[in-house]
Order: C-alpha cells, then structure tokens, then sequence
C-alpha cells in the first residue's frame, strides 16, 4: 500500500437511523423502497450499464433514437451515440405537451422585503416555455448561432434560469458564471470560452445592497474586444453606463420576440455548457458536459436522492446559486424534466434576518430543502430561536451539499429542522461529475451521521492506493470510479491535457475525484478531505474533515477549519480556526484552547491534537457558503495573501483572521 494514500481514520460514528417507517405514506411512492431494492438495481447498473440507462433515457424525448448507449475509449465516454435531444424540450416543452402547462415550474422569491412582503414571481410551465422561446429568439437576434458559447453572469433571477434554457433551446452552450465573481474572473472566463455575447443584470441585491453585476462586466470588456453585444436585464433599478452599439436592455429586446422558436435538435454529445471551476494555481478550468448524458442523469438523480412524486404536492428549494453547478444540476435541468416546482431565492440566508430561510419554508409549504453543511453550522450559531417560530412541518426531506457535513450539524439538521421525522440525504458530488455519485435514498438507506453512504446507480466508486488496489475496510486512500457514467465531464476545454493530467493519470484507468475516503464495514463511504486537504504529521497522514468534527463535536465549537501549517519537528503542524458556540463565545482564553486541544486528543489520538488553535467570529467563505482553506493555508503559515479572493463574501473576516494568535 502506498504511504501516499494511507490515511488514518480512527473516528467513529455508530449512530444509525433508518427511513422513517411512515416515509411511504407520506410520500405516496418511493422509488427505491429499501436496501434490497437498491442492491439490485445498483447491481444491474454497474453490471448492465447500457440496458439500465437505455431503460432511463427511453422516458425522455428523442427525436431520434441513439444506436448505441454507451462508446468507451478511455478516458472518453459517449451516450447515447448518433441519438439528437434537446435538454429544453425536456425540462418545458415536453411538459407542456403533455397536458401540465398550467403547472408551477418556477417560485421565485426576491431578497427586498417591503410592507407587504416579500416579492413573490410563480411562473407556470406554459409561460416558461413562452419566456425561454423570446429569449432564444433574442439571442438569435444579437448573432448567437448553435454551437455558440454565451455567457450568463447574472443575479438569481428568474431571468437567469430563462437564459439558460434559451441557449440550450438553440444549441448554444452556455458559461454561467457566478455572480459574486470580479471583472477578471469575468474575463478570464469570456477569453477561455470565446463568447462574443454577455447576458446580465444591472445589479443584483445581496443583504439589501446591490451588487454592481453590469459595472463588472462593463471593466472586464474593456480587456475583452471580442465581446460584441451585451444583453442587460434592469433588476435594481442602480445607475448603470450603456455602450451605443454594445449593450442593449432585456426589456427592449426580449418581451418583443415571438414565441415561436422550437428547440433544436442536437447530437447527444453537443456542448450544453461550461462551468468553471478554480482552484490556489492556474487559470479556471472549464469543465465541460455535453447534452443526453447530462440531461438523463441529472433528472434521474434528483428523482431518486429526493424522491420526486410531482402528484404529490411537492416543493424544493435548493440555495444554491445557479452559478455553482447545484444549480445547474438540481435547481435547473434535475428538477424541471421531474414536474416538482423549484423555488428560486434571490439572496442571502439571513436578510432582513436570520430566519429568512424558515419563513420561506413555512410561507410556500416547502417539502424538499437542500443545502450546504457551512449553512447550517451558521444556522446553529445563530440559534434554535429562529426555525422554533416557523411550521417547519411540510418538510419530507433534508439534504446537504457542498462537503462533509460534521455529525453534530448533522444531528442538528435532522432534530431541529427536520423534527427527528425527515430523512437527510449527504449528496457527495462535483462540478465534474455532474450529478450525485454517492448518497443515501431517502426510502431506502439507513443513515449515520457525517456519511453519505452508498454509491448512486451506475457509479462503480472504491477507495483505493495509487496503485488501483482497493482498501480494506475503515482503511484511508483515494476515492476513484472505475467505471463511466452517463453524467461524467467530457472534458476541460481547449486543455486536453490537463484533463487527463488531473482527472486519469494518478491511478491508471480510473476516474480520481481528488478526495481522499474510507469505506467502513457495512460498505458507507466518509469522505474525508480533498487530497490537498489531508495532512502528513510527524509520517502519519490526517483527513482535516475528521480533526474538524472532532472540535464541532465537542459542542464548545459551532464551527471550524482545519489547516496545515509548517512544523520544524513534524515537517506539517495543525491549526484549527475555530468559531465558538455563543455560549462559550467570551471564553476565547488559553484555557478554552488546552480544553479544545486534550478533547481531539482524546478523541482522534493524540497525532491529531493540534499545535495552534485560532479564535474567530467568522470563517473566510464563498458567497456560496464554502470555506476558503487555501487562504487559511496562507494565514496560518503566516503569509501574505495574495491568492485570488474574488468569491469571499466577507473580506473583513480576512484581516481579523491574521490579527487573532494562537498557541
């Protein structure tokens, strides 16, 4: 076994809870009603897997069918070969043939709250499909042509989801890009891409200011000669510069179109888009996923891990942006095809205050709430008084996002969010894979708090040594999948090379998802860190996931992050950032940090101590609720920053962050 996968892992979590025995009745029907089910279906894909998808896939639309469901040349995957579809059509039209037109696709609630209440849009399917058809004749009329890439770097507006479909009505694949992004993430991402058309927002609101989304993207043209027009939605009302020539308004062009403009056919493998993603080194890599795979798994996922009745009256609210690929994958092109209304938030978790998010839940009867493990660790900070004065009774399911989630959230999560009654579905997934690759069914798996359990159908995942060889049982390595899935990028673009360099050539013939991973007895995979994020103290290898909710669960500390840090005697030392709980929040002293330190000791061994532990308020975080590690990497070795701090929502923290010490 290689030293460069083994990792250890002596944490351990014997909580189980199995579905709720009323799930059923509650849900109406369940996909996967329990473990035996899921073993059998989970056999067939791994063994079958071109008579299972081409199962799946038959319930979409074709307009002509494939010849073949899957073409294998390593490390590139075709699906549904020679096959033409359009994810459009899928997600509205097909539901408006359909006879469900005047069902809800879209609720949508803006972040400003006036005297009567918060700005509510409900668009049905019918007038989605009008809306997205004006927008692709829109963008028709400003040159875009099938096979152009058009970039969307928007507010979450309605018009944002609208946009995405227009271009995946015409063939155009889109570049979606965050809006919490600066100018030159703006033109790195347009140069890469070679768009010559912009789609966005004069600004967007964010805790009640703007954000001057039309300011951005006027600088980044200005290093940009190659963008020729940019479409302009007026959201805030904010004072914003338009270019003669260059820059036209949403509401001149869009609303005039006819609506009219069928979907285009495309091959199975045409581009639906690019999504960027960026790591401490090198420019953003845009990873690219093309249209049947994509479409069919992402529907078929968000089917199965929330367990989509549309007969049944179901809400879903994801919050995440349709930046990040959640959105794309599970607010957007996974919800739509399955006819359960996705609710669309504009803003932030808590404007006009901390409980912004359970009165959405109690205001539209929410079923299905999906979020991120960093959210609700705020949530817990800011206290139980919050979701305590909401009817939080119309939830069925609970999911997470975005990275391991401690088991002390997760029991939080699950007690005073979900009442002890809703399962919680831990999706693990990436930009790459498109989809859920690991997770429990709602119906189905038995829980344990801080896993996500079992593999999605046709994701043949393992942990194992740089070698291929798979790991015994509760032994760390890498997480690979050894086989392809219809979902799975196909590759980065203009950069085949780093394709392969990161995704295919650390061990030989399989998928590495960059995570390192154990597997326990009973078969549940931990994920326990990204590969850059497991720590070689004094020969030992450490996943920061499991030092991290050793400290969450010692319930002195809501929140924390774990980091390497030079050592002269361990060659890698650890610090831990720490926010404590409001109960101990005046007890940031030398002792709390000895008390904090003899606790992991205890708890992991004393190879994971740490050596320093820093006090804060608050973590440096994405807009999208991910800490920022690679900066804290930076503080805690005691380096200047100057790595790219464009998606931190908070620079402030930054500051005090290297002012606190720690012993």
């Amino acid at each position: 076994m290689s030293n460069d996968s083994s990792i250890q892992s002596v944490q351990s979590e014997d909580r189980i809870f199995p579905p709720p025995t009323d799930f059923a009745a509650r849900m109406g029907t369940v996909h996967v009603p329990d473990m035996e089910a899921y073993r059998v279906m989970h056999e067939r894909s791994i063994r079958d897997p071109e008579g299972f998808w081409g199962e799946v896939a038959a319930d979409f639309h074709w307009y002509k069918p494939w010849s073949k469901v899957l073409e294998w040349n390593l490390p590139d995957a075709k699906w549904f070969v020679g096959g033409t579809t359009n994810a459009c059509f899928n997600s509205v039209d097909r539901q408006v043939e359909n006879g469900y037109g005047h069902e809800l696709a879209i609720l949508w609630e803006g972040e400003p709250v006036a005297g009567h209440g918060p700005e509510i849009r409900r668009i049905t399917y019918s007038e989605l499909r009008d809306d997205v058809a004006r927008c692709a004749s829109a963008l028709e009329s400003l040159g875009v042509k099938k096979g152009d890439v058009v970039t969307l770097y928007m507010g979450m507006v309605p018009e944002l989801a609208i946009a995405v479909l227009a271009c995946a009505r015409i063939g155009a694949p889109h570049s979606v890009i965050f809006g919490g992004f600066a100018a030159q993430a703006i033109v790195d991402r347009v140069h890469d891409a070679g768009s010559a058309v912009i789609v966005t927002c004069d600004g967007a609101w964010r805790r009640g200011s703007v954000v001057p989304l039309k300011a951005n993207v006027d600088a980044a043209c200005e290093q940009l000669p190659g963008v020729r027009k940019v479409l302009v939605l007026k959201r805030t009302n904010n004072e914003v510069a338009m270019h003669a020539g260059r820059d036209v308004w949403w509401h001149d062009v869009v609303p005039a179109q006819p609506n009219t403009r069928a979907c285009e056919p495309v091959d199975s493998e045409h581009p639906l888009f690019l999504l960027y993603t960026s790591g401490s080194t090198g420019k953003p890599k845009g990873i690219l996923h093309t249209t049947g795979g994509y479409m069919v798994f992402t529907a078929a996922t968000a089917r199965w891990t929330f367990n989509l009745v549309p007969e049944q009256k179901q809400m879903y609210f994801c919050t995440a942006d349709i930046g990040w690929i959640t959105g794309h994958s599970y607010i957007v092109y996974g919800m739509l095809p399955n006819r359960v209304p996705t609710l669309m938030y504009e803003g932030a978790p808590n404007f006009p205050a901390e409980d912004r998010f359970w009165a959405i839940i109690a205001r539209h009867n929410v079923t299905h709430f999906y979020t991120a493990p960093t959210a609700i660790r705020s949530f817990m900070r800011w206290g139980d008084m919050h979701p305590a004065k909401h009817d939080l009774s119309s939830l069925r399911v609970l999911g997470t996002v975005g990275e391991p989630i401690n088991p002390e959230a997760w029991m939080w999560y699950h007690q005073m969010i979900g009442g002890s009654r809703c399962p919680i579905v831990d999706t693990m997934w990436q930009t790459e894979t498109g989809g859920h690759i690991i997770t429990p069914l709602p119906g189905a798996t038995p829980t344990t708090p801080g896993s996500c359990t079992m593999p999605m159908f046709g994701i043949d995942a393992a942990v194992v040594d740089d070698a291929g060889n798979e790991q015994p049982a509760n032994t760390g390595g890498l997480l690979v999948i050894r086989k392809p899935w219809p979902g799975m990028l196909r590759g980065v673009n203009g950069d085949r090379q780093r394709f392969i360099e990161t995704y295919w050539s650390r061990v030989p013939g399989m998928y590495l998802a960059g995570d390192s991973a154990r597997r326990d007895a009973r078969g549940y995979f931990w994920i326990m860190g990204r590969i850059d994020d497991v720590l070689n103290v004094s020969g030992h290898r450490l996943g920061t996931a499991e030092v991290e909710s050793s400290l969450v669960g010692s319930k002195l500390v809501v929140e924390a992050a774990v980091v390497g840090m030079p050592h002269e005697i361990k060659g890698t030392g650890i610090t831990a950032f720490c926010v404590l709980h409001p109960d101990h929040e005046n007890d940031a002293s030398d002792a709390m940090r000895k008390r904090l330190m003899e606790y992991v000791s205890k708890d992991i061994g004393p190879i994971a101590r740490p050596d320093v532990i820093r006090f804060t308020t608050a973590l440096p975080k994405t807009r999208s609720g991910k800490i920022m590690r690679r900066l804290l990497r930076d503080v805690a070795a005691g380096k200047e920053i100057t790595q790219d701090t464009t998606t931190l929502d908070d620079l402030g923290v930054l500051a005090k962050l290297r002012a606190s010490d720690g012993e």
